[in-house]
């Protein structure tokens, strides 16, 4: 609210409903309640809270959208702890989806979308099946709380589909090669080797290995709730983590830090280092350094339990991609020299002399 002091102006007052509502509302002493309808920080808001402190009647709102209204529903919706609980990074994505669902479809009642306007929807989107995906999610967590709330009595995204993702390689995985040539372009003191060995050796997201620091490691082991799960990871500091973070150079809260030693957005981290592997003349993806990092764990044995530990996956799906492919590499391996014993079996021992195998002369 732009003229509403911080802290809570006085004689305001916060109540959640059973549904996991927010309800604002004005009370001074033992005087009668007055409820505030506007969207909490709005110019409206502010108005209401004025005229409830002074006596006079609730001005008219402004723009203010239906209560029949999807606009009007999204607003509520962002009042409860369905939306609170969410992550920060789920709930940015999803702000980003709701911002353009309201540019279009702002004012048609909600009571009206079935599952066909969701189909249409997600077909827009089709040519990037991620963003259709990340509509259906954000539209179903939208009217889930809604049915549950009592504001629709069906969910018109209860039996559609999830689009389908494209099969791919995304982001390459960083070769031992690769590491090897960043190790030699960026040594030990550098903050770009920082930046390589926080990635590698704690197999955070970019997200999270800017946040972690001095303040989350107890006695060897950092603890940190990832941004995009809100998963605790456990990761004890590596001996060679430890030496580079020694050497620096390092923040007082983060460990990743830019050249005046502040911590960095995961944004400008990203096109840093992307910069950083340029010049090693390595691929230039944060994402591709935690694939080798799950490669390494998976290859030296550990199980889709650890590997989620490590790595704040959870469901199995993930970690199960590594660890078969490491199984794979491990029983072909074994396979082959199979096959090498078994043609060795069936060859007959050889009959006096054997001549190497030459060309004819005349």
């Amino acid at each position: 609210m732009s003229t509403m002091p911080r802290p809570r102006p006085p004689h305001l007052h916060l109540e959640i409903t059973r549904h996991g509502a927010r309800v604002w509302y004005v009370r001074i002493g033992k005087g009668r309640r007055v409820r505030i309808r506007a969207e909490f920080g709005s110019p409206d808001f502010d108005a209401e809270y004025q005229a409830a402190l002074s006596g006079t009647a609730r001005p008219p709102r402004r723009n203010a959208p239906a209560t029949t209204a999807l606009a009007w529903l999204v607003a509520r919706y962002r009042e409860t702890s369905d939306w609170s609980i969410l992550s920060v990074a789920t709930r940015r994505q999803r702000e980003n989806i709701f911002r353009h669902v309201l540019e279009t479809a702002g004012d048609k009642p909600f009571a009206r979308i079935d599952a066909v306007a969701i189909n249409a929807g997600i077909e827009r989107r089709a040519k990037t099946p991620a963003q259709a995906h990340h509509f259906l999610e954000t539209m179903r967590g939208l009217f889930k709380w809604a049915k549950k709330a009592g504001m629709v009595k069906i969910d018109p995204t209860a039996d559609v589909d999830a689009p389908r993702r494209k099969e791919g390689p995304g982001f390459p995985a960083w070769s031992e090669s690769d590491v090897e040539k960043y190790e030699r372009r960026w040594p030990v003191g550098t903050r770009e080797r920082v930046w390589l060995d926080v990635l590698l050796y704690t197999g955070l997201r970019r997200g999270d290995a800017v946040r972690i620091g001095r303040q989350h490691v107890r006695n060897g082991i950092a603890q940190l709730a990832t941004e995009k799960t809100g998963i605790v990871a456990t990761l004890p500091i590596l001996p060679v983590l430890a030496a580079t973070l020694a050497a620096g150079p390092c923040g007082d809260l983060s460990f990743i830090v830019g050249e005046s030693g502040q911590p960095l957005t995961k944004e400008s981290f990203g096109n840093m280092f992307r910069d950083a592997c340029r010049a090693a003349g390595v691929p230039g993806s944060a994402h591709g350094v935690r694939k080798i990092a799950a490669t390494r764990a998976a290859n030296a044995g550990a199980t889709v339990a650890q590997l989620e530990a490590i790595f704040g996956w959870s469901g199995g799906r993930m970690a199960s991609l590594y660890t078969r492919s490491a199984d794979r590499q491990r029983l072909a391996v074994e396979a082959m020299h199979k096959l090498e014993n078994e043609s060795r079996k069936s060859i007959p021992a050889p009959q006096g002399k054997v001549r190497a195998l030459e060309p004819k002369t005349k």
